[in-house]
């Protein structure tokens, strides 16, 4: 949002702006009583702050919510559209079964959900929803997680999970982890906000809606500019679309019935890293390697080695990003038994070399 409103402000400006950035929970900004500005863009958290806002006297756009609205005009992102965007993610892979992971605490939270719901029930299917409870220490958070251990132990199979933001999303991964529940074979998740932190610190890596969060700041900023110079533009509601499903590894799968190889899955992922070879997975599934490949090919248009190899490599990709560890370290994490072999098929594999891989996609903290 605040790129939004540079970017607004180096073509229609100069403006001199005073940015604050403050926790939502903190108390009213002592300044604001005698403020002597000419326009506010607030995202206001609580009924005294917004009566706050409003005594100041000044053009005021709300940007995060319409729960404490004084009449301002509200620019935000537009939760129906989300709903029917995640949803329609889920159907185009062929998932019948669905559920979500609710927030009753604002009503964007809700209204997302809720377009979810109804976009999948006139798709001729149903819903199962489970509300988040808030945890204060970890004893809460072990309650909390056994109880969604409980619901997705208890939840028809395959299913896409919707989490009403990144976060519970997040804690749907660790259940699932828990759990041994395959993601996302068994339980494909996606959340909301594209938090590149929490989306990358999951595992697997998360899929979540992205927010046009510069189109929100340089629409506030164009109608605090219009409201600034006289313009009487009422409580109007300006909603942004999301800009796209960012698909991770959390759904980047379409739904698997073959049994057999739900099994094979289940095996590569849980001894992938171990080192584990299409030989020994066909041993312990009783099958013959050709009845293997044609039925994975069938299901996921890829034979048993190759899905071995995919599963390694994201790993590999995943610890390039985010760790220190020397080539050799990640190639033994990931199951390969050779640091020269990983060097080989990955730059057949993407066109480059680890270390130059490393460099371009290097997340930073």
């Amino acid at each position: 949002m605040l790129a939004g409103i540079s970017r607004y402000i180096e073509t229609h400006g100069p403006w001199s702006t005073f940015l604050e950035l403050r926790a939502f929970e903190s108390s009213i900004p002592p300044w604001l009583e005698n403020w002597d500005g000419d326009g506010i863009i607030s995202r206001t958290y609580s009924a005294r702050m917004a009566k706050a806002i409003a005594a100041a006297d000044v053009p005021t756009i709300e940007v995060r919510s319409t729960n404490y609205n004084q009449g301002w005009p509200f620019v935000g992102m537009d939760n129906a559209l989300i709903g029917e965007t995640v949803a329609e993610h889920f159907l185009s892979r062929g998932y019948r079964r669905f559920a979500a992971y609710t927030l009753d605490n604002e009503a964007f939270f809700r209204e997302r959900v809720r377009n979810f719901v109804t976009s999948v029930e006139s798709a001729g299917a149903s819903c199962a929803l489970l509300p988040a409870h808030g945890e204060s220490s970890p004893s809460d958070w072990e309650k909390q997680q056994a109880r969604l251990i409980q619901w997705l132990e208890g939840l028809p199979k395959p299913i896409g999970i919707f989490a009403a933001n990144d976060q519970l999303a997040v804690h749907l991964l660790d259940a699932c982890r828990r759990a041994g529940i395959v993601v996302p074979e068994e339980v494909a998740v996606v959340g909301c906000e594209n938090e590149k932190t929490l989306c990358e610190f999951a595992s697997p890596t998360l899929t979540s809606v992205q927010f046009d969060g510069e189109a929100v700041g340089y629409r506030a900023a164009e109608l605090l500019d219009q409201m600034m110079n006289g313009e009487d533009i009422g409580a109007t509601e300006t909603l942004i679309p999301p800009k796209g499903i960012e698909a991770r590894g959390s759904s980047d799968e379409f739904v698997l019935e073959d049994p057999i190889v739900l099994r094979a899955v289940k095996l590569i992922r849980a001894e992938a890293f171990s080192g584990i070879t299409v030989g020994e997975i066909c041993e312990r599934l009783g099958i013959s390697r050709s009845t293997l490949e044609r039925r994975m090919k069938q299901s996921l248009s890829r034979g048993t080695k190759e899905e071995l190899l995919r599963v390694r490599f994201r790993e590999v990709n995943r610890l390039l990003r985010n760790t220190d560890l020397t080539i050799e370290a990640i190639g033994e994490s990931a199951g390969f038994s050779h640091a020269h072999y990983l060097q080989t098929a990955f730059r057949e594999r993407y066109g480059i070399t680890p270390g130059e891989y490393r460099k371009k996609n290097r997340t930073r903290f």
